[in-house]
């Protein structure tokens, strides 16, 4: 069974009133340990003497076991008298000191990592010696990288950047607390289940990506919690229950990116060259030979979740296999498509991490991506028809390779009439002809074990049919151009072709149609609310 816990901010001093609220809670709830993530003895006398001898003298009923750390104040000297006689850490029955820094793991297999007290800007080369002043050296926060693994780390201090790429403002009158780049390097490296950490008001991140996972389909996601101190003037959060479940390979509905790519990626190697770039659409540079590099795994593939360096405000959808976003250096502008009123080239990427769909390990996941990538293009198909009033179809195409990195589909608008004129399909072929590649042949677009350049050309019913119900949907066809290993392709074939198709030939190279960021949001937002009714991805959550 899967163990319930509850954490609790500080206590303000009046932990015996928050023993008797937790023997309440305790008699309804079974959890299995409870922790306080905050200052359990509150400011420098704050909790009475006679508290403070009730407790050593275990006279205080505390009704389930209760981990807690240093937090920002200093231990009342009853305690650490206490402690100092303790071998293992008691200060009474069920109330356990965790210590400046600890690694330990439960009775019920739950691993706790806990960095307690504030940084010490003064000491920075040694470990604290004194285990229960209030304060931690760099050199604390480094030593317990070393445990890898934590489903729960436990700081006083807050990782730097943490609202990174969040839409969780602090409530208003309060701000930022102290912040350290150490604890986001700690959380990086133990990537926890949940991060917890204390502040005088409540805050819960959406969750993010973290770790590598190159064998694993299960991503680590890590949920960031403050909380506020129990019976708090504002009246802040001061409480979390959660069962602490297995892990699961879905991420939940708005997991962001890794916010430390500020404060991680300082203590990194530099990314690899922009031979590989984010939403590129896989430029074609060979300009100096240069030895060959292995394939970025997740953490520096620019298509991955767990990147932190993503450009997490380009992503507009999240589904379970599969995520939709808006490309860098769009080929059409916000004024291509008058109906539209926003580029619309998109990308529909699958989350694993593979160089074709075919190569996915797990079949079950193999097949889900697939029919989930099927499915956003579809709603991307319907979103068109409404919007244009069925003036616009649509080209989706990829370059599948199996040396590739991450696989990915390219989605653009394109008018039907250019579609019904059998324009499109004959610029590609043509296009093929004159660069000698093979002749480009109507196929099934099956994810084969081969290399393979994918074309799908979308048009929509006509208006009579919809109307009738005999065609809802459209008409697809699909072509594909088989790439041998002979074959020196152009990667921005695709691209290429539509530019002048669209007559856009200026736009040829994506670097030369960079936005400013504030304009990328904003065509991420427009499409967004177009895309809304349409986003299953939103539906039943």
């Amino acid at each position: 069974m899967a163990p319930k816990l509850v954490v609790i901010g500080g206590t303000n001093g009046d932990f015996i009133s928050l023993f008797e609220k937790l023997s309440t809670l305790q008699s309804k709830n079974n959890f299995s340990f409870a922790i306080i993530a905050g200052d359990l003895f509150g400011e420098y006398g704050a909790a009475s003497s006679e508290a403070l001898k009730s407790l050593i003298e275990d006279k205080v009923m505390i009704p389930l076991p209760t981990y807690f750390g240093l937090g920002k104040q200093p231990l009342p000297a009853e305690v650490v008298g206490r402690l100092t006689k303790s071998d293992d850490n008691v200060v009474c029955s069920n109330l356990y000191f965790l210590g400046k820094r600890t690694t330990l793991t439960s009775s019920e297999g739950v691993r706790i990592v806990a960095l307690g007290g504030q940084n010490d800007p003064e000491v920075t080369a040694r470990a604290s010696k004194d285990k229960y002043t209030p304060f931690y050296t760099m050199a604390d926060a480094k030593t317990l990288k070393g445990a890898k693994t934590a489903d729960i780390l436990l700081t006083a201090d807050w990782p730097t950047s943490v609202r990174n790429f969040s839409k969780v403002a602090v409530p208003y009158g309060f701000s930022d607390p102290p912040n350290h780049q150490h604890i986001s390097e700690l959380c990086s490296a133990v990537m926890p289940r949940y991060h917890f950490s204390s502040s005088a008001f409540f805050f819960e991140r959406e969750p993010f990506f973290q770790g590598e996972n190159d064998t694993s389909e299960v991503r680590s996601i890590t949920r960031f919690i403050s909380l506020a101190s129990y019976q708090n003037p504002a009246k802040q959060k001061w409480l979390y229950a959660f069962t602490l479940s297995a892990a699961t390979s879905t991420p939940p509905l708005g997991t962001t990116a890794s916010p430390f790519s500020s404060a991680v990626l300082k203590k990194r190697r530099a990314p690899l060259d922009s031979q590989f770039t984010r939403f590129s659409q896989d430029d074609n540079r060979h300009h100096h030979k240069r030895p060959r590099q292995p394939p970025p795994g997740p953490r520096e593939c620019f298509f991955c979740l767990s990147n932190p360096n993503l450009a997490v405000h380009l992503i507009t959808s999240i589904g379970t296999d599969a995520y939709l976003t808006t490309a860098k250096g769009p080929l059409p502008t916000r004024e291509t498509f008058p109906s539209l009123q926003f580029p619309c080239h998109m990308l529909i990427i699958p989350l694993s991490h593979s160089p074709t769909i075919s190569t996915i390990p797990d079949s079950l996941c193999r097949q889900s991506t697939n029919a989930e990538m099927k499915q956003y293009r579809n709603a991307l198909h319907s979103m068109l028809a409404q919007k244009s009033e069925r003036q616009l179809g649509a080209v989706s195409w990829e370059v599948s390779r199996l040396g590739g990195i991450h696989a990915h589909w390219q989605f653009l608008p394109i008018p039907n009439e250019l579609i019904e004129k059998g324009l499109v399909e004959a610029a590609f072929k043509v296009e093929a002809e004159n660069l000698k590649y093979p002749k480009m042949v109507l196929q099934e677009a099956s994810n084969a074990d081969y290399d393979v350049f994918r074309l799908w050309v979308w048009s929509p019913a006509p208006a009579v049919e919809v109307e009738e119900g005999s065609n809802t949907l459209g008409t697809e066809r699909a072509l594909i151009l088989p790439l041998s290993p002979d074959i020196r392709f152009d990667l921005q074939f695709g691209r290429r072709v539509l530019a002048k198709l669209l007559g856009l030939d200026n736009r040829l190279d994506w670097k030369d149609c960079i936005q400013s960021q504030e304009d990328e949001v904003l065509d991420a937002e427009h499409f967004k609310d177009a895309f809304k009714e349409f986003d299953f991805s939103q539906k039943d959550s």
